[in-house]
Parts: C-alpha cells; structure tokens; sequence
C-alpha cells in the first residue's frame, strides 16, 4: 500500500521520527526509495518550521551578584514565543540525539564542548541548518526544496529499490 510502508502507525511514525533525526544529523543517509520518498515532505516541514523562525530571540538585562558582592549585569537570550512553539513541536518530532566524542578528542575537551548544550539536534537544526536554507530563500527566492534523492538501483539481497536522500 502506497504511502504506509507496509506497518502500523505507531511502528511507521517510530521509523519516520528515527530517519528524520539521522537525516538531520548527518545530512545524508542511505535507506530504500519508498522510505526516501515518505520522509521527503516530513524533513521539509521540520526545517521550514526551523526557518521561519530561528532569528526570535528575546534579549533581557539580568542584575546578579557576583562572589564579591558587586552587582553585575549580565543580557540573557531566549526563544521568543514563535522559536519556542517550533523547538517544542520539532523536539516531538525528532530523537534527540546526543554528541558523541571525536576520535581524538580528550575527555575533558569533549565536556567543555558539550557543557551547556542540552539538545545538539535542536541546535544543529536552529544555528546551523536553519540559517543556511533562510540565506538560500534570499538569494534564490524559494522556500522549500531542501532535500535530494539520489535512486542506485536495487538492493543485491532482496532487490528493494535503495536511494541516498541527502540536505541539499
């Protein structure tokens, strides 16, 4: 049956929020064409979500204390009310996936990079993905389109159509 991939809902929804987030991720990954084609318009949705509203930011003036005793004040930034509603309804949407260590890296370097990060795939998607496709809609004038299927034929074992789908 087109369009269900051959399982329940719960189980198809599972597969789809699994995809998106590898796919959002890394940018590029390898599964059969019918599950390329099903997660197409559901990364696009997530990422224009992201574009349109990445830059609400509120800033506000904090007055603390610090361990001398001096008053300080410090600008804090926080989603506004829009950036908000989209992190919420990507986050339902998408694993959170978790930073992994490099091959190199120490420990302790790995802990200073990931401190004040809770969720890598929200910030990957709002600082880095998001604002590429928003400068991409200004110059080419188009929204949308964000994402490339690349078909390689059938698979040797059980002859299943496999594609690439990639963030263009």
């Amino acid at each position: 049956m087109p369009g269900k991939l051959g399982r329940p809902s719960k189980e198809r929804n599972a597969l789809l929020i699994n995809l998106a987030s590898q796919l959002l991720w890394y940018g590029k990954i390898e599964t059969t064409a019918a599950k390329a084609k099903q997660l197409r318009p559901y990364v696009e949705k997530l990422i224009t979500k992201a574009v349109n509203t990445y830059d609400d930011n509120v800033e506000f003036e904090v007055t603390k204390k610090d361990k001398k005793g001096k008053e300080v004040t410090v600008t804090n930034v926080k989603d506004g009310p829009k950036k908000l509603a989209a992190r919420r309804l990507i986050m339902a949407k998408t694993y959170d996936l978790q930073e992994i260590k490099a091959f190199n890296e120490k420990k302790s370097d790995f802990k200073a990079r990931t401190a004040d990060v809770q969720h890598p795939l929200m910030d990957k998607l709002f600082n880095e993905i998001a604002p590429k496709y928003a400068q991409r809609k200004e110059e080419l004038g188009q929204g949308g389109g964000y994402t490339r299927i690349y078909l390689l034929g059938e698979r040797r074992g059980d002859g299943a159509e496999v594609a690439i789908i990639e963030l263009v």
